[in-house]
């Protein structure tokens, strides 16, 4: 469990950020290309994003990049700094110029596959023609990954920061952080993130700045090293209409008739029966959205809905397999 203990003077300092960072989306998207729980709604952006890296003639030099960013556990702190105005080449140029200390610590605490040793040690001596390289790699998967999807990232990374300052205006910040719940529990002074791996940070007067992800899924994230500057990174709820748009959506028939929401709920069903939940966690979004597109599909006679104890079990109906079938012919 992370947890991120408050003073008074920490509580004055919350700030949430203007806009998406590109190097926080950036990692988190180099995980949702690996696929993972609760991505079903980003298949085709995945799809689309590794034709174009092949096509771009990337995959070698993203080699050392995915070696750096496990999904699960330590990747470097030098690769995320946090730049005013979180402009992409203030932040590649802050990377570039990370001194050999932090880089050799933050690269020390990493255990790499055995092809990325090398490259490993060019960025651990400082290399900057091996920091150069790794911000050109950066930049071109930005262009390739993130940079066609901009509008709606920004669209939806505004949606949540409106909902956020809303519950500001009307509790203060401690409502706001109570707002985040499931995904943290704040109270008395003291953050909690359940799900995320045994760390603990005193702010001791820093503050706090939080960013909205729009590639994040599981949970809230930070830095490693208690002295970096204190940012959770947290997921923004995916709405139905703030999706990736890729040339496979567009050509998806299911898609454009009931929405790419509805459509990866709908087949999520159609093996056997899901709860509300498990289709929220297959889909990456809230369950009162699973909940609410569920109800559509069932006006629309595409799924039935049971009651099953305290669980509300849905199943596709005949119609809805018969679209299934049409979409997979």
């Amino acid at each position: 469990m992370l947890r991120i203990y408050f003073t008074s003077a920490d509580i004055a300092r919350v700030r949430l950020a203007p806009t998406a960072d590109p190097l926080w989306e950036l990692i988190l998207s180099i995980h949702m290309l690996r696929g993972q729980p609760g991505d079903l709604l980003f298949t085709g952006w995945r799809r689309a994003t590794a034709s174009a890296l092949r096509n771009a003639g990337l995959s070698p030099a993203m080699s050392l990049l995915s070696a750096l960013t496990p999904t699960m556990g330590f990747f470097p702190d030098f690769l995320n700094p946090i730049v005013p105005g979180h402009k992409l080449e203030d932040g590649l140029e802050r990377m570039r110029s990370t001194p050999v200390g932090v880089l050799r610590r933050d690269l020390r605490r990493m255990t790499v596959p055995q092809h990325a040793e090398p490259g490993v040690r060019d960025l651990a001596a400082g290399s900057p023609a091996a920091l150069h390289s790794l911000t050109d790699t950066i930049r071109t998967f930005h262009q390739l990954a993130i940079a066609p999807h901009r509008r709606v990232v920004e669209a939806a990374v505004e949606h949540d920061r409106s909902i956020r300052i809303r519950t500001m205006a009307g509790g203060g910040v401690a409502a706001m952080l109570d707002g985040l719940r499931p995904m943290i529990e704040y109270s008395d002074g003291e953050l909690r993130v359940p799900s995320h791996p045994d760390q603990e940070i005193s702010l001791r007067g820093r503050g706090l700045l939080l960013v909205p992800a729009y590639f994040g899924i599981h949970h809230p994230m930070t830095m490693f090293e208690e002295s970096a500057d204190p940012v959770l990174v947290y997921p923004v709820e995916r709405r139905f209409d703030l999706l990736p748009d890729t040339a496979d959506d567009r050509r998806s028939g299911l898609a454009a008739l009931i929405g790419q929401t509805r459509s990866v709920l709908l087949s999520a069903t159609a093996d056997d029966g899901r709860s509300t939940t498990d289709l929220a966690r297959r889909a990456g979004i809230s369950v009162a959205s699973a909940s609410e597109q569920a109800a559509v599909l069932r006006e629309a006679g595409l799924l039935t809905s049971r009651r099953d104890g305290n669980r509300m079990v849905h199943q596709v109906t005949t119609l809805g397999r018969a679209l299934l079938r049409g979409q997979r012919g």
